[in-house]
């Protein structure tokens, strides 16, 4: 029997990935029109609900509680089970690493606070929740995110942007491969609590590590440059979007990763994209060696 999936946000970069991943693997995926559908009935008979929404930083405060709320109600009615993409910012910068299931959600700035009252919320219901929670995404696809919108954005001119320091880990996710593991997690939902947080490991790299895999792969190399936060700083009495974006700063100079335990526990047989593979999917491909999977032999040595 065919399963089906609802995607909200199916223009996002998370829903757009979730709904390739969902129908390669063979469900039936209808995409919500916001603006035209009824979120109650949309829901009503589909199997999963795939939450793809996210607002732009600033409109976090007014929309992410009534629209999280919307889902969840949505669910308990339907009785589907609610795929939902969690990330870093519940965490503080004293929250020690590597950041887990049992991690404290110690995050003290707004935008963290606004993850955390939302993830309690669906803690709370009665709606069954599989929450599949990533490092920043290394997307196939330019979605404006930090690794093409800034960290990859000079490229062609030799140039590797990175906006804290290049020396400490940070967590990565390859976003078909977060994808591809929601699906699975959703074809064990019925052997699943009610409510999963599941961390998913993805990459640990500092951003000189970042770089060199990027140089195995890069007709030009680039070189090492640090990004000045101090435009934003200038911009944030009139632009909300850049004071949000100053908050999370943190997260820059914070060592951490994700811990995988129980992601390897659930999926066992899980084969995640190697990072030489995902990178040069993730990158125009003029800058390119050649196709992706070549990598530079100077490189190599």
């Amino acid at each position: 029997m065919t399963q089906t999936a609802l995607i909200l946000g199916a223009s996002g970069r998370f829903g757009r990935a979730a709904a390739k991943a969902f129908e390669q693997a063979g469900w039936q995926v209808e995409r919500f029109r916001r603006g035209q559908d009824n979120l109650t009935q949309a829901c009503a008979g589909v199997d999963v609900i795939v939450n793809g929404w996210n607002p732009l930083y600033p409109d976090w405060a007014a929309q992410v509680p009534r629209l999280h709320r919307q889902v969840i109600q949505a669910a308990e009615v339907a009785g589907a089970t609610i795929i939902l993409p969690g990330n870093v910012y519940v965490f503080g910068p004293t929250t020690p690493a590597p950041w887990s299931q049992h991690s404290a959600h110690a995050a003290q700035n707004s935008l963290g606070r606004i993850r955390i009252e939302m993830e309690a919320a669906y803690r709370a219901s009665s709606a069954r929740v599989i929450l599949l929670r990533a490092g920043d995404f290394l997307d196939t696809e330019a979605s404006g995110n930090w690794f093409d919108a800034m960290i990859t954005a000079k490229l062609s001119k030799g140039k590797f942007v990175y906006p804290g320091r290049w020396d400490i880990p940070h967590a990565w996710a390859y976003l078909p491969d977060v994808a591809r593991a929601a699906v699975e997690l959703a074809e064990k939902r019925a052997d699943l609590p009610r409510f999963l947080d599941v961390p998913y490991t993805g990459y640990t790299l500092s951003g000189q590590e970042l770089l060199a895999a990027l140089n195995a792969n890069l007709s030009r190399p680039a070189r090492l440059s640090e990004m000045s936060w101090l435009p934003l700083q200038l911009a944030r009495p009139f632009w909300p979007l850049g004071r949000c974006l100053l908050e999370m700063r943190y997260l820059w100079n914070t060592p951490h990763s994700l811990n995988g335990d129980l992601f390897h526990e659930l999926l066992p047989r899980f084969q995640a994209t190697p990072l030489a593979q995902a990178l040069p999917h993730c990158l125009p491909q003029e800058l390119l060696v050649s196709q992706p999977g070549a990598v530079r032999q100077d490189a190599m040595a």
